[in-house]
């Protein structure tokens, strides 16, 4: 993974990075990736053979990490670092209960979390109860609560939604004021 992260760089300094892809290039551990890639927002380790996130880095910037395909069962901690992390994709790892994915919890920013093909999504009220642990979900595995389909879009990334989900609000607001004179 070291070797493939000085590739990535091409003669930039890790600071300089907004976005970083290591699909593929198959290490069982975070190997490489430090602190230094400060502002890095968007993050993909897709199929890397990853079996842990162990010493993942603190990336406060980080808005998107694509983790799927990997070996991953647990150790979601290691992401307390990455504060801003909205949008997360597990797919395809070996998560098998709710209480691997309670670390999550204390991403307060975290609105996309796509879980397919984990053993996780098996168990009974799996939906329910990943909504009820991560109160700031807003998708999971591409619907919302009410099995709606949502969007994982760039704009929703950037913040662009937030208008919108504010006037949904004030609809709500507005709807359960009119039924309740």
């Amino acid at each position: 993974m070291e070797k493939r992260i000085g590739l990535e760089l091409r003669g930039r300094k890790p600071e300089e990075l907004a976005e970083l892809n290591l699909d593929n290039c198959k290490s069982p551990t975070i190997d490489g990736l430090t602190d230094k890639f400060s502002n890095l927002e968007v993050l993909s380790l897709n199929s890397a053979g990853l079996t842990s996130l162990k010493g993942f880095p603190a990336l406060p910037k980080l808005r998107k990490l694509e983790v799927s395909d990997n070996r991953i069962s647990g150790g979601l901690n290691a992401l307390a670092g990455c504060t801003a992390l909205k949008s997360l994709n597990l797919s395809g790892n070996r998560i098998k209960d709710l209480e691997s994915l309670k670390p999550l919890a204390d991403l307060a920013n975290l609105k996309n979390l796509d879980l397919f093909h984990c053993e996780v999504t098996n168990l009974e009220k799996y939906r329910d109860e990943v909504f009820k642990m991560l109160p700031s979900l807003v998708g999971l595995d591409g619907f919302d609560k009410n099995e709606e389909e949502v969007e994982d879009s760039d704009d929703e990334m950037n913040g662009v939604d937030e208008e919108e989900d504010g006037d949904e609000e004030a609809a709500d607001g507005m709807i359960s004021h009119w039924q309740h004179p």
